[in-house]
């Protein structure tokens, strides 16, 4: 079965072409898709391209398993299930400028953080390209509102998923699509060096995001395992690289947590840190831990937040606190998928 959601317009067209139908079948069909239409409602295709089609591609968008609406922000959290019944979760967040999609790239990931609930259980499967895009077509189809940036920040490491992610961000933003600017698109990742490094070569204008959390090797290593591998010298200098090659500002995420990484001397390292291993602009995006139980972690109140931020601003590093979306629907990725787990299990 060729899944043709994950392809280009032109990728449909051959394919169009190969079952006996015309080109210009391929556009009202890829027109259709992008709204997340069934076969069955593609009614100025014939049936007997719809019957084609249901027997040689595979066309199957996610499946709402679960949804909650924050009745503090509208935030809207979806649980997905896909066709062997995994589960992933998106997040639709309302902003001033627009809305967001927080995609998932995995179910589940091995990266080992040990703060997050996605990787609880590890990792069992890559996302096709399709399922990822599958998730922004859902929620525009949902919510009836347009889809107009999205973060590659839900369940899974997108590096770790590098060619479908790829492609992903290549149909997420073609023109004839649904034609989201990739700056307007934020990529996080652990830190895969060589993965960041190839990225760098894709001509892709996106947001790198960095996910770094501690301002020492040690802290680090204790909290994100893939730092014994790639360790904080080792992938500065690929940010640096990262930018020197695309000239897209570098954002680093730091998630607050109490007792491990959250005091005033960390703060000032993490600023020398930065400013001896960029040189460059960079920003730092401070997030309150979402707490998991099963990881004993917990977070910081306000005030601390806002010291750190402070300490960061006073030697020279442009920081902020990102705000917290949909804290009444467990907003963050991975709590509710094991939950769901649980449930069935």
């Amino acid at each position: 079965m060729t899944d043709i959601l994950s392809m280009t317009p032109d990728e449909l067209t051959a394919f169009v072409r190969s079952i006996g139908e015309k080109d210009f079948r391929a556009k009202q069909l890829y027109q259709w898709m992008q709204k997340g239409a069934q076969l069955y409602e593609m009614t100025n295709l014939p049936a007997s391209m719809r019957e084609k089609l249901e027997k040689e591609a595979e066309y199957r968008l996610p499946k709402i398993e679960a949804k909650y609406v924050s009745k503090i922000d509208g935030t809207v959290k979806y649980l997905f299930s896909l066709i062997d019944g995994e589960c992933v979760e998106s997040v639709f967040m309302r902003y001033e400028h627009g809305n967001s999609l927080c995609v998932s790239s995995q179910a589940g990931c091995r990266m080992g953080c040990r703060f997050c609930a996605s990787t609880l259980n590890g990792k069992t499967r890559d996302l096709t390209a399709s399922e990822i895009l599958g998730q922004v077509i859902m929620a525009q189809r949902d919510t009836g509102e347009r889809v107009g940036g999205v973060v590659m920040m839900g369940i899974g490491e997108p590096l770790d998923n590098y060619d479908n992610a790829i492609r992903f961000l290549r149909l997420v933003s073609h023109p004839d699509g649904l034609n989201i600017g990739l700056r307007h698109i934020s990529l996080s990742t652990c830190g895969l060096v060589d993965k960041i490094d190839r990225l760098s070569e894709e001509n892709l204008p996106i947001t790198l995001s960095i996910s770094l959390h501690a301002s020492d090797n040690e802290t680090r290593s204790a909290l994100m395992p893939v730092n014994n591998k790639y360790p904080l010298e080792k992938l500065l200098a690929a940010c640096r690289r990262y930018f020197d090659k695309t000239g897209r500002r570098v954002s680093f995420e730091y998630t607050l947590i109490a007792g491990k990484n959250d005091s005033l001397p960390q703060a000032d390292a993490l600023a020398a840190l930065l400013k001896s291993g960029m040189h460059a602009v960079c920003h730092v995006n401070l997030i309150l831990l979402n707490e998991v139980a099963e990881t004993g972690l917990s977070t910081v109140g306000r005030k601390n937040a806002e010291a750190f931020r402070d300490r960061l601003e006073k030697r020279g590093i442009n920081a902020t606190i990102r705000r917290r979306l949909g804290s009444d629907i467990d907003a963050s990725c991975g709590q509710l998928r094991l939950r769901h787990a649980k449930a069935n299990s």
